[in-house]
């Protein structure tokens, strides 16, 4: 409640979430050799035996049919600078991959400059409200050194590590 007037609840788990520091990829496949490709920050690690992933894809996301129809999706974990292709990918439209070097990489769409890929095979659409979440079997992944983009407070950034002697170990 703010005042006397009360925040609907889907306005306080956008704010809330707002706050969580999360990882921003790309999530692309390919069909009849034409790129599909949306931005997420909705994706995890689910599994490593067998390694597997999961991202939420809205309902109404044409990338989304386009996995549905190719049953192959990659993940294009962008780096600190490619906020230009997070932006790029976040609009809708057919000239997303207009600007930006790609190639085909097991049925999905890599990114050149993305700082980590992971290629998976659809392996289960689950319902999650107003979004999709897909579970991809992972069959190819590999990371480039560098410093991941971040999305934190409705803002772009990247982590930046604690500086403290305890040798990974968080002070108190």
């Amino acid at each position: 409640m703010i005042g006397n007037i009360v925040r609907p609840l889907t306005d306080s788990l956008r704010d809330v979430m707002a706050g969580v520091c999360t990882p921003v990829s790309v999530v692309t496949t390919v069909v009849e050799g034409v790129p599909h490709g949306t931005t997420v920050s909705a994706f995890s690690s689910l599994s490593m035996h067998p390694p597997m992933v999961m991202v939420a894809l809205d309902r109404k996301s044409n990338t989304l049919n386009a996995i549905q129809e190719s049953g192959r999706f990659g993940l294009n974990i962008l780096g600190i600078r490619e906020e230009g292709a997070a932006r790029q990918f976040a609009t809708k439209g057919d000239d997303k991959f207009a600007s930006v070097e790609w190639r085909e990489s097991l049925g999905s769409a890599r990114l050149s400059d993305a700082y980590g890929w992971i290629g998976c095979a659809v392996r289960s659409l689950t319902d999650g409200g107003d979004h999709i979440i897909v579970v991809g079997e992972v069959v190819e992944a590999e990371l480039v050194d560098g410093e991941p983009l971040t999305y934190h407070r409705r803002k772009f950034g990247t982590h930046a590590p604690l500086h403290s002697d305890t040798h990974g170990k968080v002070p108190r």
